[in-house]
């Protein structure tokens, strides 16, 4: 039998916010994120690595949009105060810089955004809880249409102090094998923030071969964008901070094989620091998560996803113990998520 682990795409972007709720609310207004996955309050006790030592209490929402793509968890700290950024963040900075949203009409998608008051400076747009920012790429890659012209994740901005070693990390872990592009020179999307004119080297990724799994019609196709700062000595995002706090906490792919994806890890350099081990509870969702660090310490999130609802009231889950998870879902069954479309 073949040992080898499967990514099926970008299930979500962790971020952090200071109130889950209301994120939602805007991220599916703006963005329409507005299939609730889970929902779920609860304690972390898998993080204490990343949160002091110390067990912490979230309220945490997993959202999709139905056309495609990755979605976001909304992650808030409800047993202490969520600490944002205390700089602005610019390329090459280590860590999460933006979350990559696709669009089928890049336009009208900025007058939509412009229409109800989100903040924004094209390609880019601003969350007003966080601060995060979105940058938003023309693409053609959908799984269904809607009245909404972005989709979600497919992909994320990532500082990293040094691209020639990066590379393989994201290469042989995480399927990243063709390289877009490869320029020095200023971030002209972020060049309007105070020092966001800098020099910097970017590489944008991307996988020549389609990703395989259950959900791989659902999530699409991805790119990563990978930034090195030239000018300047970079800045940890999360320096003196907390996972879960303001910003993006994580990059999670859902994959098949977490043993085999542990081993494969572990071989190439980057053991897994946090493993639930077994089926995780997220409410009404399910299923085997882990980290890794890339080589700046940049979380990155597998998820082997066991169980997740079709139709709550009804108690209908899809149970993926009970099937080939290599094997994509058929269109049909995955639509049905939007059975669970928040209005």
């Amino acid at each position: 039998m073949d040992s080898t682990p499967t990514i099926a795409g970008i299930q979500q972007i962790g971020i952090g916010v200071p109130d889950a709720p209301k994120a939602f609310a805007w991220y599916r207004e703006h963005f329409g994120m507005d299939i609730p996955i889970f929902e779920e309050a609860a304690e972390a006790p898998y993080m204490t690595r990343y949160t002091g030592g110390k067990v912490h209490s979230r309220h945490a929402i997993l959202a999709l949009n139905m056309r495609g793509g990755g979605g976001f968890e909304i992650w808030q700290f409800t047993s202490r105060q969520p600490s944002p950024c205390g700089f602005e963040i610019l390329p090459g900075d280590l860590g999460i810089h933006a979350a990559i949203i696709k669009s089928s009409d890049v336009r009208a998608t900025f007058d939509h955004l412009l229409s109800r008051g989100a903040p924004l400076a094209s390609p880019v747009v601003r969350d007003p809880g966080g601060g995060n920012l979105f940058r938003i790429v023309p693409s053609d890659d959908w799984f269904s249409d809607g009245a909404c012209t972005t989709g979600g994740v497919c992909g994320s901005v990532i500082g990293v102090t040094d691209m020639d070693a990066s590379l393989p990390f994201y290469r042989e872990i995480l399927g990243y094998d063709e390289i877009r592009y490869d320029r020095e020179g200023a971030f002209d999307d972020f060049a309007h923030l105070p020092g966001g004119d800098g020099a910097c080297r970017r590489v944008l990724l991307t996988h020549s071969k389609p990703r395989v799994g259950a959900f791989s019609a659902l999530l699409g196709k991805s790119e990563l964008e990978l930034v090195q700062a030239l000018d300047r000595k970079p800045r940890k995002v999360y320096h003196d901070r907390y996972w879960g706090d303001c910003g993006f906490i994580h990059l999670c792919f859902d994959i098949n094989g977490q043993d085999d994806m542990r081993e494969k890890c572990a071989a190439l350099g980057h053991p897994y620091t946090t493993d639930s081990r077994s089926s995780f509870d997220m409410g009404d969702a399910a299923g085997h998560f882990s980290y890794i660090e890339d080589p700046d310490h940049t979380l990155i999130e597998f998820v082997e996803t066991h169980r997740i609802p079709i139709i709550r009231k009804l108690g209908w889950f899809l149970d993926l113990r009970r099937r080939d998870r290599t094997r994509p879902l058929p269109r049909w069954m995955l639509k049905t998520l939007s059975f669970s479309r928040v209005k």
